[in-house]
């Protein structure tokens, strides 16, 4: 079966419908019939396809009684839905592109890391996550940052058979005394643990190689079973999903490099263990 040409924000606006419809007690057969609709306009809209106008979609949350900014939200990723890329600014609190992220995480049935300066956030506990989040630039409250770990702690979730997870990781990220030996320790053992299950892949690329093909940032592939691939990229204060073929074959190439540059599952391992020996 081939790949649909869905995006992320497409996909997102979908599951905002549903949402909205679900809330509204109403089955999508009835809002279609007080819309006056075909109800495979209403199905199209919550597969994140489209096929309406920005007045259709004000009407649909009106008769589903939708808040404001609720309405503001789904108008935002609407427009947003037609583009091939989309750039998530955070707001207080748990960032809105980690939601997002999860979200996509979620539908995909391969996930690639390659994470340059701190241990893949899959793999990260919660005093590593803490240390982190406290010396954000961002400055976070003592409140979102408790809700920050359980939003990425959450997100772990994720790690269990039926996906694939591949992490390629520096050295210099195991290697930077997170919150010191106290954290770092139980940090690494941790890492150890995960890496028995056999759907999960990490390899280290060492320090040694010097200049390698990742220096430019860390990121995260997608791969789906039903949709075209997306690369994940993250800065100190937004997120952007990649979705055109020359930034996806960009990012391959790298993943490229890496994999030439990293040693294997075992090496790595082991590169583990005399850290904590």
């Amino acid at each position: 079966m081939p790949k649909r040409n869905s995006s992320v924000a497409g996909r997102e606006f979908g599951n905002g419908v549903r949402d909205a419809i679900e809330q509204s007690g109403m089955t999508q057969r009835r809002l279609a019939e007080l819309l006056d609709w075909q109800e495979a306009k209403v199905s199209d809209l919550v597969q994140g396809k489209g096929g309406v106008t920005e007045t259709d979609l004000v009407r649909l949350l009106s008769y589903c009684r939708a808040p404001s900014a609720d309405v503001e939200h789904m108008l935002a990723l609407f427009k947003e839905s037609r583009e091939k890329g989309w750039l998530l600014f955070p707001e207080d609190g748990v960032p809105e592109q980690l939601r997002s992220l999860v979200e996509q995480e979620q539908l995909a049935s391969r996930i690639t890391v390659w994470s340059m300066n701190l241990i893949p956030g899959h793999l990260q506990i919660a005093s590593y996550i803490r240390e982190v989040a406290q010396r954000s630039a961002r400055k976070l409250k003592p409140a979102d940052v408790d809700d920050l770990i359980r939003a990425k702690l959450g997100r772990q979730e994720i790690l269990r058979p039926g996906r694939e997870f591949v992490f390629y990781v520096h050295e210099q990220a195991l290697r930077l005394p997170v919150g010191g030996q106290d954290v770092m320790r139980p940090q690494l053992n941790h890492i150890n643990v995960m890496l028995v299950r056999q759907y999960i892949s990490f390899r280290v690329v060492p320090i040694a190689v010097g200049a390698h093909a990742g220096l430019a940032s860390s990121f995260v592939r997608l791969d789906y079973d039903r949709f075209e691939p997306v690369v994940y990229v993250e800065s100190h204060n937004t997120g952007l999903f990649l979705e055109d073929k020359a930034s996806i074959d960009s990012y391959d190439d790298v993943l490229r490099g890496l994999d030439r540059d990293a040693l294997d599952a075992e090496q790595s391992r082991r590169l583990i263990n005399s850290m904590l020996s």
